[in-house]
Parts: structure tokens; C-alpha cells; sequence
């Protein structure tokens, strides 16, 4: 399975791009998914916190991504 990833902000820096494709074994949870990029891309876990959110709704870790989804990567974000 095949899916596209978005990163914006540290995120984009650290995958090297605003789009990032992952060929995948079988459908992962989001939790899986970003232990996944986590091993990938070690940077990402020096962050405080690192969110999805698919098909424009930040989700939990349980939630099964599938190849139709769009998977966003939502580093941390500051500001006041």
C-alpha cells in the first residue's frame, strides 16, 4: 500500500519536502504510522510533540490509515 504524506513547518525540513510517499506492508494505526516515521527519521523524535491529522482531522493514535487518506504531519507549533 502506498500512501502520501504532507509536512509543513520542522516537518518539511526534516522528510527534505512538502510530500512525502510511503510504500507500506498493510494498513497501520496513526500510533504505528509515526513510530514509523520516527525510525525513518530520527529528528522527529526530538520534537515535543508530533500530530496527524487525516483527511483534515486531527486524529488519535488507534485510527487505521488507509491508502485513500490524506495523512498530514502537524509538528508543534508556538506562538501567542
Amino acid at each position: 500500500m502506498q500512501i502520501k504524506i504532507l509536512a509543513f513547518g520542522i516537518a518539511k525540513e526534516i522528510i527534505g519536502g512538502t510530500e512525502l510517499s510511503m510504500d507500506l506492508a498493510k494498513d497501520l494505526s496513526v500510533g504505528e504510522l509515526k513510530e514509523k516515521l520516527t525510525t525513518d527519521f530520527p529528528e522527529f523524535a526530538k520534537l515535543r510533540s508530533l500530530a496527524l491529522a487525516v483527511n483534515g482531522t486531527y486524529v488519535g493514535d488507534d485510527l487505521i490509515v488507509t491508502s485513500q487518506d490524506e495523512v498530514v504531519i502537524i509538528p508543534p507549533v508556538s506562538g501567542g
